[in-house]
């Protein structure tokens, strides 16, 4: 018994590759299902391992700025790669994929697309968001509710002073193993509606049945533009992963996933 189970551990100590030749992926955590199975992809197809982490995009460039070891870096927007591309710390910003906003309801909260900013401005209504700053699904909403504004006055201020900033912070409570966050979130009654990524809004009703999904209005939509970069001294493996990522292979993936997908640059 003793034997076999020494065989065992020795067999898979030998499957398991190199962490020293594994290419490091940090990666926002709204691409943590996407970007699994891109490197899983990757690693299929190069024989080359990649260790991923994922988690909020401006805590991300922070562990970067601060020193920890990374060789490519996806973010969900454009300012976090560039930041650390001025100041010398990675090459040049590639757009690679697009995201938008949605909202994630209740069951029993009665919205629509049209509704939705009368809804949110009710004062019996939690409205939930990401931690602006630390996470650009925050931003985001903080710029719908910019947007709000144009639609009706006075909706700015109290939107942004009613917003619960429920994950993405360096505090944030994290979900159980297995658990999409913000279908946790919801499924512990912390918020009537949530604004966050379309994706993230489809992995929401995967994990909480019941969830509604509302579109955003036109006149609120906010995009959001993904930007990729290589990190200043990273092995050409590093270079070839993010390559991969702006693949048709790649592409296909992300664009299976809910985002909408970029030509390669």
């Amino acid at each position: 018994m003793r034997k076999t189970l020494l065989l065992a551990v020795a067999a898979l100590m030998i499957a398991r590759p190199a962490a020293a030749d594994d290419v490091i992926l940090f990666a926002a955590g709204s691409l943590k299902a996407a970007l699994g199975d891109v490197a899983k992809a990757y690693a299929d197809n190069t024989g080359t391992g990649v260790t991923t982490q994922f988690g909020p995009s401006g805590l991300m460039r922070k562990r970067i700025e601060e020193g920890e070891t990374a060789h490519v870096f996806a973010s969900a927007n454009m300012k976090h790669p560039k930041a650390l591309a001025e100041a010398g710390k990675a090459g040049d910003v590639r757009m690679f994929a697009r995201n938008k906003l949605c909202a994630i309801a209740q069951p029993d909260v009665s919205v629509s697309t049209g509704t939705l900013l009368d809804t949110m401005l009710d004062p019996a209504i939690r409205v939930g968001t990401s931690t602006p700053k630390a996470d650009p699904s925050g931003d985001y909403a903080f710029a719908l509710f910019g947007k709000a504004e144009a639609v009706k006055t006075g909706a700015k201020e109290t939107l942004e002073a009613k917003a619960l900033q429920l994950t993405g912070g360096p505090d944030s409570p994290k979900p159980p193993e297995g658990r999409n966050n913000y279908g946790w979130v919801m499924s512990e009654k912390k918020a009537d509606i949530f604004l966050t990524y379309c994706t993230n809004a489809l992995l929401a009703q995967k994990d909480t049945p019941g969830l509604q999904m509302i579109q955003i209005p036109d006149e609120l939509a906010v995009g959001a533009d993904y930007g990729l970069t290589v990190l200043t001294g990273a092995p050409e493996a590093g270079a070839k992963l993010a390559d991969f990522i702006l693949s048709d292979a790649g592409q296909k993936i992300l664009g299976s996933y809910g985002f909408s997908t970029v030509s390669a640059q």
